[in-house]
């Protein structure tokens, strides 16, 4: 019997493993474009997904403050900095699957799933070149402790899709795109080839997972005649806790349809009059 969407999506967020996560979404990814180029798109379903995804027992998972800071110039800082890298890739691979999932009561079209499925598929490509090069320099994915509130933005959100829309690629992926470039430089200047063909592979796709949470949201704002900025403004001030950091990447942000003026007002700098 053929699996819904939503029972694939619930398939990969009970799966503990990371390579083997990644590796059930890929091929639940392909199975989808399959079927959509085929003119026989699988149906979406419904599915009760988990509260939280399942996790392997490693990496330990500890408050944001409690994560020991390295230095990014030693060898040592540089693993830490990947180790950070894949977790944020293996909760960005279970966000994609679960917004999949949670969100099937609304009415949305077949491009909204799409959108959803290439996202998780590419995260999880993310999430093993990530691996690949913590491994080049003999390390692992679990070696270290992790962030434990990188889930925080699901479960505050789960009956919310505006607001999920809103905080988890307008700003948690948004802010990617501030920070890639200068773990780029960072690599550049450690000459670690392996790890800079990763990210720039990363900062490039991230753009359009940005822009996916950018249309899909100004679609519901049209949907139910809210002004975009205003709706935008307001989730996050509700679901999202502190204010947005600058600097901002303002050339990519507007490549993936994030206007200065929707961040800057939430940011903890006064924005510049153009932003305002």
């Amino acid at each position: 019997m053929t699996q819904t969407l939503a029972e694939m999506a619930v398939e990969v967020l009970t799966t503990a493993d990371g390579r083997t996560k990644t590796a059930i979404s890929k091929k639940h990814a392909e199975a989808w474009f399959a079927a959509r180029e085929a003119g026989n798109p699988l149906p979406i379903g419904t599915a009760n997904p988990p509260l939280q995804p399942a996790r392997p027992e490693q990496p330990e998972l500890l408050n944001p403050r409690d994560v020991p800071r390295r230095k990014p110039g030693s060898p040592q800082g540089r693993i830490a900095m990947l180790h950070a890298v894949a977790h944020i890739e293996l909760n960005a691979v279970d966000l994609h699957w679960d917004i999949i999932a949670r969100f099937t009561d609304v009415d949305m079209p077949l491009g909204f799933y799409d959108d959803w499925v290439k996202s998780a598929a590419e995260e999880s490509n993310h999430f093993n070149l990530i691996c690949d090069s913590l491994e080049a320099k003999d390390s692992f994915y679990g070696a270290l402790p992790a962030h434990a509130g990188m889930w925080r933005a699901a479960e505050d959100t789960v009956d919310d899709l505006m607001g999920r829309l809103a905080v988890v690629p307008m700003v948690l992926e948004a802010r990617g795109l501030d920070v890639t470039p200068g773990m780029i430089r960072i690599f550049e200047n450690a000459k670690d080839a392996q790890t800079l063909e990763a990210l720039r592979i990363i900062y490039a796709e991230e753009v359009g997972h940005v822009a996916y949470g950018s249309k899909w949201f100004n679609f519901l704002c049209g949907r139910h005649a809210l002004d975009p900025k205003v709706t935008f403004h307001g989730l996050v001030q509700k679901y999202f806790h502190g204010a947005l950091k600058p600097p901002f990447n303002e050339e990519k942000r507007a490549d993936a349809g994030l206007p200065p003026d929707f961040y800057w007002p939430l940011a903890d700098e006064e924005p510049p009059a153009y932003a305002r």
